[in-house]
Order: structure tokens, then C-alpha cells, then sequence
């Protein structure tokens, strides 16, 4: 690793030579700041000074710099010079910055732009690469006024939307039914030969082939089919496929094999790729792909995956990062109102691997796999379940349980009704031993749970008319308890994930009183311009809610499906906000959750009053490591080789643990660059000048939580004693 004075003498190369003097022949200012100054300082404080003189005309920006006001109302009404100016100062300010950069294994990343183009002005020297002279090319035109932004028209938008069908489309549908009959067939030859063999699915001597195929369809509709017929290798994926992947791919997948990451693709939901691609919508099925075939990134870097998920490491009697005593590992917590259980059963697996499951990290140490068979419960898990009950019953503050996973609905139905009728009766403890208690010195009660699943998506064969009997059931007598919101969420990734299959089983769930939402993760497929407008028309239509859209966590061995945080703020503030819902109707939607069952028909009613093509719910964040999720963000420097550093504040909308105040800001190293994401698009098909004006995205602020997912009013006096919490001196 070269020290930073080695770095420092590199020279730059032909490309970053031809940018840097674009640079200063639009900046004749900045070109006379850096030549005339006799050192890195000198060059500093001559920036420094010409851009705060232009930003003494913009008071409200000033502040806003200055951090003495940051309110959303200031924010957005920040000019797009304005941006640019305090971007400036605060590479400026934090010139020479040291950050621990994971994505490196832990190398230190340092920001120092002005002093780099100094170096490279009067030197020719300092190595950065032509990503990072292409970032400050854009950011001083920003700064100018050379470049401005062209927010799009909605029609345009839509046209962006109208590229990506959904799975609902009879022309998809019927080439699903032909990758289903070939799978079938080729599963059907596999019994035949003796090569599969299962208890359950075989056939009788003497049957036809039709007599064959026709009960391979009936199976078809089973869950358990799907679980014991996963595709575990990629030559069996590829052969599924049709041998339709490519010699790259595939090199890629066996590697992947051999550096010990697992496979498990569903016949169901390998029949949603694309083998014959139709014209009407190339590469649609990116996204799908993008999560289930891994990247050479993923591949290079599994083994030294550095856990992103800091509050999940917890040793016996010690807090967890946001300071909470954990009784067992099955709990994961981060704000007071809410806790996270992963049961002991089968829910601890998923239905499939996606390739940048904030898990991965899990996945490289053993510790998650796709035995299903050793993740029954064991005799333990009564008395640990029993124990985690007694856990949330002395809990002051909390109201809201996720159960998730792994898969929540990878659980067996005797199993999550277990869980379920252990948080009744922990929710009727409570609530029986806050009676005796006097006001202001009681607990929280619990007024919302929720299942954490994909399998609506990978599997929604596992949704049959007995879980729905098992919610309903629940439903029904937690409601006579105090309990007022029941949601399953779910995370659909591409409208083509949205099949008639997946309508069913969420319109069962939605019949049972349960509201379902969904959580994106923003990949760079996913990203594209229309596509996450376009999946939330979609779902709505079927009566889901967006619920969150999820900048890309993780490091290096996420680079390939990260989409960087500037990109997810122009989704927000360009696509997005067609769907953003007039404030005359937020009464309404807030009333939703206590009507599921009426949730199409009330979705649609308020796109239509409001003339919205859909209902932008959700709320676009990065989950920070250990502490809770933001999008509130400036860009405060950027490494040299083009890739941003970003200064998180936390959401300063909800509750938080009160270890934030020792725990401040958090910083983030991006895993690429603007440009190298710009060239990944290109790749995609994209039309780069759709994404004018990417650049200039360099800071964020974190959405208002929509109505419709605000917690019920809180009716008794809540003690503010925060009890299961030890904050370390």
C-alpha cells in the first residue's frame, strides 16, 4: 500500500490532464487561485474566500452551511448554486479527512480535492483518476451556473415507466409458461433417470408422459416443490435456463461455487428470467437477474466481508452498537419502539439468496444456509421463545415487533402460530400488569406487528388457505387487546416479479385484515430512470403500499449493485415526487391499515382524486450501521478516485436510542464512483443524458413519514424510563 506522500507524487494521466484543463478554462478564477498559490494551504483559503463571497447574496444558504438551519423548508429552498457552494466548503473544511475505508479492508480514505488539484495544476501529480476530475468538472459548471437543472415533466416520467411491464402482461405471461413447461420437463427427465429422487414427488410405473407432465403441474402449485426442487449448482441453473447464460456468467457462478457462496433459485422463480428476451422489453428482467447471479465483486470479496450490521454483534451481558441489552441472538434492536426476533425454526433460511443480502456477511461465516432440515426448531426454542416474551413484557418503551428472518414465512404454520400466540399472550401480560400501574409509569403496549417476507415474491405457493386462516385468527383476537396494525412486508424488487401468482397470494393476505408493504432495494438495475415509479404503480394496483426504498448497504462486495446516494435523491426528487400524496388527504390514508381488506379499492380511489399515477408511500434511506436509517446526508469529501464521502445526521423524524448523542455523525465511503455507475448504465442500455444533472446531487434530507404508517395515538401515560438499555460511559 503507497504512503500518502508516494500518492501525492503520481502523475496523472492523459484523460484527467484533459478534464482538469476543461476545468480551468471555464474557471479562469479558480485556474488564477490555484498557479498563484504557493502551497496546498495557500490554494485552500483563495477557494475558500471566492466561494463564500457568493454565497453572502444567499443568506438562507449560508446558514444552511453553517449548520445553523437545517430545516426541510431551508433545504428546499436551496438554489442549485447554492448546493454546489457548500459542497465546496465542506471539502474545504474537511480537507485531509482520514476515514477507515471498508471497502478497502480497512485502508484509510482521504479527502483532500482542492489540495489534488493544486498538486495537478502546478505538478501534474497528486494520482487522482479521471472519475474524480470529472466530478469537480461538474461541480464547479454547478457552482457557475453553467450547468442547470432540468427537473423532468411527468409525462416524461411516465414514458420512462411504460418501458417496464409487469409480470401481469399476457405477452410475459405466456413466456413464463413456456420457461415453466421447459423446467418442468427437464425435472421430469431428471426423476426419470434416477438422478432426483423425493419421497413425495415421483411417479407411479406405467404413467404416460402426459400423465407425467400433468402431475408435475399440480406440484407446481405446492411450496414444498419448489424448496425440494432448488437449483443448487450453476450448471443445473444454466441447463434450467436453456443454456442461455453466458461463458462470463457462468465463469462467474463457478467461482462463486468454489469460494463457498451458496445457490438455492426456485424453479418458480427461475421461470420469471427472460430466456427469450422479448422485444418489447430488453432487459426489463435486469433487476431479477442482478440479485439472484452474483458479480465478480461479490465473488472477489467473499471471505473478507466486513459485517455492516454493527448492533448485530452482541456479546452475552453487553449492549449492542445502539445500546441495547439483548437477552438472546434471536433479537436485533435499534430504536426504542421496536424489535426485531428471528426465530429458531425453518424462518431463520430464506427462499433464495439475493446477492446483496445485507446478510451476506452471515452467509460467509457459516452461520446461514439452506439446510432446512437442521433449522427445525429445537427443544430449546420453547424456552428460549418463552424468554424472549418475558423480554419484551418488561420492556418500557416498545410497541412495534418485526418477525423476520430470514423469511418469516419460511416458518411452518405451527410454527409462526406458535410465535404469534406467544406475542398474544405476552401483549394481554402487559397489558393486564399496566392496569396496576399508575399514570406515567406505564409500559408501552403493543399496537403493531409485522412479518418480515419475500416469499410472495420467490415462493407464493407457500401462501396457502390455512396461514390466512392462522393471520386472520390472530388478527382477530390481538384486535380485542389493543393491537391496531398487522402488516406483512415484503420486498419486490421489478414489476416483473408482480405475476398472477404473486396478485393471489397478496390479495389472500390483504382478505385476512393484514397490510402489506414493500421495501426496494435501490441496485443499480433497479435504478434506472421510470423503474421504481413504475413498481409502485404496479403494486398499488394490486393493493400494496410502498414502504421504503433502500439505498444499497454494505462494501465492495456490493460495488456492482450499488447505485450511489446522489442517484436515489434525483429518483426522489425528480420520479418520486409524481406520486407524493397533497396534504388534504393525508387524514385518509392514515386510516387505511384498520381496512385492509379495502385496500385496492382505496388506493385507487385516492390516485384518482388526486390525479397521482401512483402513491409515492415510501421513504428513500441508507440504514446506517447500528444506529437507524437516514438519507439526510452531505457529500464532504470525495477519494481520488472519484468515490464520495458522505456525513450522515440521523432521522430527526422518529425516536431514537439515546446513544446517538455520543455516537454523532456517521460517515460512509461510497464503493464507486458517479462515473463508474454512469458507464454501468451504459452497459444497461441507458441514455446517459436521461440522468443530467446526477452530479449535482450532493446531499439529502430525510422525507416525512407517510400518514399511513404513523403508529396509533398513544391513549395511557408512557413512562419515560427506558428499561433493557445501558448506555457505556
Amino acid at each position: 500500500m503507497l504512503t500518502l506522500e508516494e500518492l501525492d507524487k503520481i502523475a496523472i494521466n492523459v484523460r484527467s490532464h484533459k478534464i482538469l484543463k476543461e476545468i480551468l478554462k471555464e474557471n479562469p478564477i479558480l485556474d488564477e487561485i490555484l498557479r498563484n498559490a504557493a502551497n496546498e494551504t495557500e490554494a485552500l483559503e483563495g477557494v475558500r474566500q471566492w466561494v463564500l463571497n457568493s454565497l453572502y447574496t444567499s443568506p438562507a444558504a449560508l446558514k444552511y452551511y453553517r449548520r445553523e438551519k437545517t430545516d426541510h423548508q431551508t433545504f428546499i429552498s436551496l438554489k442549485w448554486s447554492d448546493m454546489a457552494a457548500i459542497r465546496i466548503l465542506d471539502y474545504i473544511d474537511n480537507a485531509g479527512i482520514e476515514i477507515e475505508d471498508l471497502n478497502l479492508k480497512g485502508a484509510i480514505a482521504i479527502s483532500n480535492p482542492i489540495m489534488l488539484l493544486w498538486l495537478a495544476v502546478n505538478h501534474g501529480t497528486g494520482g487522482a483518476k479521471p472519475a474524480f476530475f470529472e466530478d469537480m468538472l461538474y461541480l464547479f459548471r454547478q457552482f457557475q451556473g453553467k450547468s442547470k437543472r432540468r427537473l423532468p415533466e411527468r409525462e416524461e416520467v411516465e414514458e420512462w415507466m411504460n418501458r417496464y411491464p409487469s409480470g401481469l402482461d399476457p405477452r410475459i405471461i405466456r413466456l413464463r409458461e413456456e420457461n415453466r413447461d421447459r423446467i418442468l420437463n427437464l425435472i421430469i427427465d431428471q426423476i426419470d433417470a434416477g438422478e432426483k429422487r423425493d419421497p413425495k414427488y415421483k411417479f407411479e410405473p406405467g404413467m404416460t408422459r402426459e400423465e407425467k407432465y400433468n402431475l408435475a403441474l399440480e406440484w407446481w402449485k405446492a411450496r414444498l416443490f419448489h424448496l425440494r426442487f432448488a437449483f443448487r449448482t450453476p450448471e443445473m441453473i444454466n441447463k434450467m435456463l436453456g443454456y442461455s447464460l453466458d461463458p462470463d456468467t457462468m465463469k462467474i457462478l463457478e467461482d462463486a461455487r468454489e469460494a463457498g457462496i451458496p445457490f438455492f433459485i426456485n424453479p418458480y422463480y427461475l421461470s420469471l428470467l427472460y430466456v427469450r428476451v422479448p422485444y418489447f422489453a430488453i432487459g426489463a428482467d435486469l433487476a431479477m437477474r442482478d440479485y439472484v447471479f452474483y458479480s465478480r465483486k461479490l465473488v472477489e470479496e467473499f471471505g473478507h466481508i466486513t459485517a455492516w450490521e454493527k448492533e448485530d454483534a452482541v456479546k452475552p451481558g453487553e449492549p449492542n452498537a445502539a445500546g441495547w441489552l439483548i437477552p438472546e441472538h434471536n433479537i436485533h434492536r435499534r430504536y426504542p419502539e421496536i424489535a426485531i426476533i428471528i426465530p429458531d425454526t425453518v424462518g431463520r433460511a430464506c427462499g433464495g439468496l439475493c446477492s446483496s443480502c445485507q446478510r451476506m456477511y452471515g452467509f460467509q461465516s457459516g452461520e446461514l444456509n439452506f439446510d432446512l432440515d437442521k433449522l427445525r426448531p429445537k427443544k430449546s426454542w420453547k424456552e428460549k421463545l418463552a424468554n424472549l416474551m418475558h423480554y419484551f413484557e418488561n420492556d418500557s418503551q416498545l410497541r412495534d415487533i418485526l418477525i423476520t428472518g430470514g423469511d418469516a414465512l419460511m416458518s411452518s404454520d405451527s410454527s409462526l402460530k406458535n410465535i404469534l400466540d406467544a406475542i398474544y399472550e405476552m401483549a394481554l401480560a402487559k397489558r393486564n400488569a399496566n392496569k396496576k400501574r399508575p399514570a406515567r409509569k406505564k409500559y408501552a403496549e403493543l399496537v403493531r406487528v409485522r412479518l418480515g417476507t419475500k416469499l410472495p415474491v420467490y415462493l407464493p405457493q407457500r401462501v396457502t388457505p390455512e396461514l390466512i386462516r392462522i393471520l386472520a385468527d390472530f388478527k382477530r383476537k390481538a384486535t380485542k387487546i389493543g393491537v391496531k396494525q398487522f402488516v406483512i412486508q415484503t420486498h419486490f424488487e421489478s414489476p416483473l416479479e408482480i405475476t398472477p401468482e404473486a396478485r393471489e397470494c397478496l390479495q389472500s393476505m390483504l382478505s385476512a385484515g393484514w397490510t402489506v408493504t414493500n421495501q426496494l432495494v435501490f441496485t443499480a438495475a433497479a435504478s434506472r430512470r421510470g423503474h421504481t415509479a413504475r413498481l409502485r404503480q404496479v403494486l398499488n394496483e394490486i393493493g400494496v403500499l410502498s414502504y421504503y426504498c433502500f439505498s444499497v448497504k454494505g462494501y465492495m462486495e456490493n460495488s456492482y449493485n450499488f447505485a450511489t446516494n446522489a442517484r436515489i435523491v434525483q429518483e426522489m426528487v425528480e420520479e418520486k415526487v409524481f406520486g407524493k400524496i397533497p396534504e388534504e388527504y393525508h387524514e385518509t390514508i392514515e386510516h387505511f391499515p384498520m381496512e385492509a381488506e379495502k385496500m385496492v379499492e382505496n388506493i385507487a380511489t385516492i390516485k384518482e382524486k388526486a390525479g397521482l399515477p401512483f402513491l409515492a408511500t415510501d421513504r428513500s434511506v441508507l440504514n446506517l450501521p447500528g444506529v437507524g436509517k437516514s438519507i439526510t446526508f452531505r457529500v464532504i469529501g470525495i477519494t481520488r478516485y472519484g468515490r464520495r464521502i458522505l456525513e450522515f445526521e440521523h432521522d430527526a423524524t422518529r425516536v431514537h436510542s439515546p446513544i446517538i448523542e455520543k455516537t454523532g455523525k456517521v460517515i460512509i465511503v461510497e464503493s464507486k464512483s458517479i462515473r463508474e455507475y454512469l458507464d454501468q448504465l451504459i452497459d444497461m442500455g441507458e441514455v446517459i443524458e436521461d440522468y443530467n444533472g446526477i452530479f449535482g446531487y450532493s446531499m439529502g434530507e430525510t422525507e416525512d413519514r407517510t400518514p399511513v404508517f404513523n403508529y396509533p395515538v398513544d391513549e395511557g401515560n408512557i413512562t419515560s424510563e427506558i428499561t433493557n438499555l445501558r448506555i457505556p460511559n
